[in-house]
């Protein structure tokens, strides 16, 4: 795998101190952008993860024999068409400010260094104002990963695609995300409220997209109908998304007026939570006659802080996993050498939990028993149940 220099980059940590909104560049998107990504990662001044990711319930079979060395655990795996060195994503997280680009060019090195893939912030901006072009071009920066490129579903219904198609040809990028935030717009000023179309718009654009889709929640997850109805129409994978990491309400909280606020906080613990939705799309894979349904189609985000959470999430059911929160925090203190670290730790996290089952590849790992608690078993069936009674009332 080809190295990119990043001798030209400053590789110190950014410096959160801002005047204004002079770090947001022109226009309405790029000041929001900015200001999102302020709160994000300020975490003195802003609490914006809340929830339960359920992690914790689930818990791996110790083996004290593991009859396993832990120089020959093996964490690649093929992703995209690519061959990637362990299973983790650099979750879409922003883009469109100057400080976003800055974020996102020091993220795409970092990837291309540790050899996992990447993602960007919503490339909305590209369809009002071209001269944001180069902000989003990534695979100058990361010629040798998989790069993703990420754009709201309400977009892919109201843009053309064809125009849609011509932007990814450009950006050079292996896929697109297709994000649901219907919770964050509703509490984000000026933010879409019409959300009718979008299963249509989503399932069109499948058929005739130039790369593949992935269609990702943004933090409250995505119910097992929906999930099923998103690989039936065509999505590449799902990212599920769930509940438990960065609340988009509580972000958009920050940003309105106190009473405005005191309703957006109702929902900090609004969302499926994502270790309860791989429990339950693992059982409903367990009672399919047929071939699984979700194998190899999953991806798992949302509060995902280790290397251990990487390894459950696996064993659950999911292709590989996904954070951002971690990275863009680690790329303000100390820049890429810090993004790399915090990966690092990712990597070691999750070949203790592979060496410690006797694990020496992913796909024995995927095969690991799991001690679920009762509490998170019987969610997992309640939460299909209620899904499939839902379902089917609407299919009435």
């Amino acid at each position: 795998m080809a190295i990119v220099s990043t001798a030209s980059s400053d590789d110190s940590g950014l410096n959160l101190t801002r005047s204004g909104r002079q770090l947001g560049g022109s226009g309405e998107i790029s000041d929001r952008k900015a200001r999102h990504l302020e709160i994000c990662v300020d975490e003195n001044r802003y609490a914006v993860e809340t929830g339960d990711t359920g992690f914790g319930a689930v818990r791996f079979l110790h083996r004290s024999l593991p009859e396993v060395s832990e120089e020959e655990v093996d964490t690649r795996m093929r992703f995209l068409d690519h061959d990637i060195t362990l299973p983790i994503l650099i979750s879409c997280m922003t883009g469109g400010s100057a400080e976003g680009n800055l974020v996102n060019k020091r993220l795409a090195e970092a990837a291309q260094r540790a050899g996992i893939p990447v993602g960007m912030g919503s490339i909305r901006i590209l369809f009002q104002d071209s001269s944001y072009f180069d902000q989003f071009h990534m695979k100058t920066f990361a010629p040798d990963v998989p790069v993703i490129a990420n754009l709201s579903a309400v977009q892919v219904r109201d843009l053309d695609h064809r125009r849609i198609s011509a932007v990814l040809d450009r950006l050079e990028v292996q896929a697109l995300a297709v994000h649901l935030n219907p919770a964050q717009e509703l509490f984000q000023p000026k933010g879409d409220r019409d959300f009718t179309g979008l299963k249509e718009a989503v399932a069109r654009f499948c058929q005739s997209s130039p790369v593949p889709i992935i269609v990702k929640e943004t933090g409250f997850g995505i119910r097992p109908s929906e999930v099923d109805f998103l690989l039936r129409a065509g999505a590449s994978y799902v990212d599920l998304a769930g509940a438990g990491g960065t609340n988009w309400v509580r972000v958009e909280s920050y940003r309105v007026s106190e009473s405005a606020a005191r309703t957006a906080r109702q929902f900090d613990e609004w969302g499926i939570p994502t270790a309860l939705l791989l429990a339950a799309l693992g059982k409903r894979d367990k009672s399919n006659e047929q071939e699984t349904r979700y194998g190899g189609r999953l991806i798992a985000s949302g509060g995902l802080r280790s290397g251990l959470d990487v390894a459950k999430s696996l064993a659950l059911g999911a292709e590989l996993a996904g954070l951002a929160l971690p990275f863009a925090r680690a790329v303000y203190a100390g820049g890429v050498d810090a993004v790399l670290d915090e990966i690092e730790e990712i990597k070691r996290g999750l070949r203790g939990a592979m060496t410690l089952t006797g694990s020496s590849t992913l796909r024995e790992l995927r095969s690991q028993p799991l001690i679920i608690q009762t509490g998170l078993s019987d969610a997992a069936s309640v939460l299909l149940a209620a899904d499939d009674a839902a379902d089917g009332r609407n299919h009435e």
